[in-house]
């Protein structure tokens, strides 16, 4: 009994040391994420894009592959039970899937750059479905399908869209700033011929005004003037000297002497 145990021992250590040799020297896949928008909505008739990109850790090669399918989303269409697929890329090259999407869709990526982008033109009613993208990068090759939900409607049933409204607010704020600044310019020229006006009649009062002090200083002079003593104004005055000798000839000997008393006013 003995040496049947050792050997079902043996056994399993050799089981399981196996199974860590494959597990550690194989290399496991690894995951990839494959991104796309949720939702895509055309006008029927137009153009649009279809993006999709994805990230993966290994070097994209020849053997990087591509797989773009469509599930309708109407009951009566034939790619309503199942997605079907409608193109496929791999080493370098494109093949177009269902022949009715074989001259509508395509490719305008660039695989190097990770960007697996479909273009769809023109756009039916058909279309009315979702898109699946997949990629696979070996050894990335486990990954989940992202999904685009496409609308394709009328032109009026087309959502506003932003920049429309942007564009509308951007011109309405300059237009707001320019009727601003033409009414702060015309504010501030009246300002400024006010200024001017109100310089000049100061300018006018004051030289009216100049004159007064004049009168005053005549006035003054006048006032003085007339504040001078008053009389008479005398002449020059005469002063005669006689002699009074009792000669006879006093007569001739007498020499007028004259003083003259000259005042100012």
């Amino acid at each position: 009994m003995e040496p049947k145990w050792a050997n079902s021992i043996c056994k399993r250590a050799l089981l399981t040391g196996f199974t860590l040799c494959i597990v550690f020297v194989t290399k496991p896949s690894s995951a990839i994420d494959i991104y796309a928008d949720p939702e895509v909505i055309l006008q029927n008739g137009t153009a649009g894009t279809l993006r999709c990109t994805f990230k993966s850790s290994e070097v994209v090669s020849s053997s990087t592959s591509l797989t773009w399918s469509f599930q309708s989303s109407q009951p009566d269409n034939q790619f309503s039970k199942a997605p079907y697929v409608i193109f496929y890329f791999s080493n370098g090259k494109g093949f177009p899937g269902q022949d009715e999407f074989k001259d509508r869709v395509q490719f305008i990526g660039d695989i190097n750059k990770r960007d697996v982008s479909i273009q769809l033109s023109p756009a039916q009613f058909s279309d009315n479905g979702t898109f699946f993208c997949d990629v696979k990068n070996p050894p990335d090759v486990t990954g989940t399908p992202a999904r685009t939900e496409l609308r394709v409607v009328l032109k009026e049933s087309l959502p506003q869209s932003n920049t429309a409204v942007i564009v509308g607010a951007v011109c309405g704020a300059l237009f707001l700033l320019v009727v601003v600044a033409v009414a702060a310019c015309i504010v501030m020229r009246m300002l400024h011929n006010r200024h001017e006006y109100e310089g000049c009649t100061s300018l006018d009062s004051v030289s009216s005004q100049a004159p007064q002090p004049r009168k005053k200083v005549e006035s003054s002079l006048e006032g003085s003037r007339c504040t001078s003593p008053s009389g008479p104004l005398q002449g020059p005055v005469i002063y005669a000297q006689l002699d009074h000798s009792g000669s006879k000839n006093s007569f001739h000997k007498m020499e007028p002497v004259v003083y003259a008393d000259i005042r100012k006013n």
